[in-house]
């Protein structure tokens, strides 16, 4: 097995739906530049589409820790975000959530 890190870090990999038409939207709220994020433990937040699922914006979130990216929810930006988000999605959310214990692209 590989090498573990000292510190694992947290990731966070999601799919939100946006209702119709409404896409581009959630993208432009997921994609505004946010020094608080880094500030509190964000290592990469990155947002994608595939037109194959015309709606949907998946996110891939990278963090310090779970415990990080938790308290990143109470953070008075990202409410805000959330606030404005929330009524543009479909309601439709998946995800995976888990500890990173390595990569061949790190040492």
């Amino acid at each position: 097995m590989g090498r573990y890190f000292e510190a694992m870090t947290y990731a966070n990999v999601g799919l939100l739906e946006a209702s119709t038409g409404n896409r581009d939207a959630l993208v432009e709220i997921l994609t505004r530049p946010s020094a608080e994020l880094a500030d509190a433990g964000c290592l990469l937040y990155e947002v994608g589409v595939n037109d194959d699922d015309p709606e949907a914006v998946f996110v891939a979130e990278l963090w310090v820790s779970a415990e990080a990216h938790a308290a990143s929810l109470q953070l008075p930006g990202v409410q805000a975000a959330i606030a404005e988000a929330r009524p543009l999605m479909s309601g439709r959310m998946e995800g995976m959530r888990f500890d990173v214990l390595g990569s061949p692209l790190r040492e």
